[in-house]
Order: C-alpha cells, then sequence, then structure tokens
C-alpha cells in the first residue's frame, strides 16, 4: 500500500491471483484427486518450467494445458481431472509410438494416461512419451524462463468434480 494514496488497494501480482483461482478450481475436487492435481503438476513444472499452463475449468473436465506459447492449439499435453480421476493427455498422442500400449483412446488426435500417482510420470515408458509429446508439439516444449499460469476459461454450468456419495 502506497503511502501516497491513503486507504488504497495494494497491488496484487497477477500470478497470485491466477494461482489462487486455480487453487479454488483444484479445491473442488476429493481431497485425494487434490492432491494428485497438484502433485502431476508439479511433476510437469519440474519437467516443462518453461511451458506456459493454460487453465480451463470447463463442463466435463478440469484442464491444465501445458504450451510453449499463450495459444492452446500449441499445447503438446495436458492434466485432465474430473471426478473419476486424474489423466495426462498427450495432444498429438495418436501419433507417438507407444510400445509399452500405455496409451487410451481412439480419436485421430489425442491419447491420455490414467494417472494415480506423481511417480507414474517418472516411468521410463511414461517418461519418454511424455518427451515426445514435448517434442512433436506444433510449437515443441524447450527450456526457457518459466512459463505464466494463465486462467483461460471457467464454464458457468459444470459436472460434479466429486464422485455421488453411496447410500
Amino acid at each position: 500500500m502506497s503511502s501516497e494514496f491513503p486507504g488504497a488497494v495494494p497491488e496484487i501480482p497477477v500470478t497470485d491471483i491466477a494461482e489462487a483461482t486455480l487453487a479454488e478450481f483444484i479445491a473442488k475436487f476429493e481431497p485425494a484427486h487434490r492432491a494428485l492435481i497438484g502433485d502431476v503438476r508439479d511433476a510437469l513444472r519440474r519437467r516443462f518450467p518453461a511451458a506456459h499452463e493454460l487453465v480451463y475449468d470447463n463442463y466435463n473436465f478440469f484442464v491444465i494445458g501445458y504450451s510453449a506459447t499463450l495459444r492452446p492449439s500449441d499445447a503438446a499435453l495436458s492434466i485432465a481431472a474430473s471426478a473419476k480421476g486424474v489423466s495426462v493427455c498427450l495432444i498429438h498422442g495418436a501419433a507417438l509410438a507407444d510400445p509399452a500400449g500405455l496409451l487410451h483412446g481412439a480419436g485421430k488426435q489425442t491419447r491420455f494416461l490414467r494417472v494415480s500417482s506423481a511417480a507414474d510420470l517418472e516411468r521410463p515408458e511414461v517418461a519418454a512419451l511424455l518427451t515426445a509429446a514435448a517434442t512433436s508439439a506444433p510449437v515443441p516444449l524447450r527450456d526457457g524462463p518459466p512459463g505464466t499460469l494463465v486462467i483461460r476459461s471457467v464454464s458457468a454450468k459444470q459436472r460434479p468434480r466429486r464422485r455421488a456419495a453411496r447410500e
């Protein structure tokens, strides 16, 4: 707060606002999924520190995309979470070699890995897929200055982020 303007509201860095908003989105999930989303995000930030994180709190999924630019179409991969669990989506995964048969999905472009722990991302066959996804993206993920966190869209109507309680 500036002494020149009594009562002025202190400036809050945009990154703090984005992080707080992201925390609100993640808080909608069950505790186990919240922890897993955070752990997978931390692992991907360590692996791709220059990637921009593009956040979408959509109807079906909560998504954090990882892109070398601020353009969603340049994204290499993403975290996708719903009440059913957490996955890492490889945006151009259909074109990747998957000798271990880890990738799921039948679309023309995207494939996903089900994740039960951030440690899954350290398995050699998974790490190879992540590297291949990062290098084959429209704009490959490379080293550089830290990427930014951007809240891209929020849907007013969303599916529940927690499983229904069993009676």
